[in-house]
């Protein structure tokens, strides 16, 4: 006879799955990786922004696989903390917004509209 109960560990597979008790353990993976992750800094001026983070490259990581801020647009940067690869993915998505939002209008997009 086949359990109705799903085997230990079988709710962090989908960030929709809750453990019995309520708990999304893929959210809480996440932010367990955003309170482990490099520190980041923003500092706003007269005439910009100033943004900056540690560098934590591991003896065998290229050291481009742990850049933490990136240019979206020219007048938009971004800054992330936790897994790279999710928020490359993210990165590039507002950078095709920005340039989608370009040709349209023929001017940059607004800072407010990326975020």
């Amino acid at each position: 006879m086949m359990s109705v109960f799903a085997a230990p560990g079988a709710y962090d597979r989908a960030i929709t799955v809750f453990s019995p008790d309520g708990r999304l353990f893929q959210v809480e993976y996440a932010m367990e990786l955003v309170n482990r992750g490099a520190t980041i800094i923003g500092i706003q001026c007269n005439d910009g922004v100033i943004l900056g983070s540690e560098e934590n490259v591991e003896p065998l990581e290229e050291a481009e696989s742990s850049w933490k801020i990136f240019m979206v647009d020219e007048h938009v940067g971004a800054a992330i903390v936790g897994l790279s690869s999710d928020a490359r993915v993210l990165i590039d998505q507002a950078r095709i917004n920005a340039q989608s939002n370009k040709l349209t209008y023929d001017e940059p997009i607004d800072v407010e509209i990326v975020t």
